[in-house]
């Protein structure tokens, strides 16, 4: 069953070490061996970790000698940003009404008619 490319970002991004992961990459690109020094876990495990990255598309690999460096593909992000739009412009709608709300209740117990 194919999944769609945001279900797979989503996915990808809702594992801790993963975030950290992408995390470590915003400073540039890392070796299997960089990117596991933090974490309590061998080789074989943060490389499967990189390749759920790479499948969504979230990183890349690129091939010098031995040396396979992982860097992160920022655009890819932009699904997943453009997802979330949606909804902080809902959460910022919500919160200035609910601060519209307060001042106005804050208004009616300064006028002394006490709510």
């Amino acid at each position: 069953m194919a999944t769609d490319p945001l279900s797979a970002k989503f996915a990808a991004l809702a594992d801790p070490t993963r975030r950290a992961i992408l995390a470590r990459l915003c400073e540039g690109e890392a070796s299997v061996n960089e990117l596991a020094e933090p974490f309590d876990m061998s080789l074989p495990a943060v490389s499967k970790h990189l390749k759920v990255l790479e499948r969504a598309g979230l990183i890349s690999r690129g091939r010098e000698a031995q040396w396979r460096p992982a860097r992160l593909e920022p655009m890819a992000l932009k699904g997943v940003a453009d997802w979330l739009e949606h909804y902080r412009r809902y959460w910022d709608a919500s919160f200035d009404r609910l601060d519209s709300y307060l001042r106005n209740l804050q208004k009616g117990k300064d006028d002394g008619r006490g709510h």
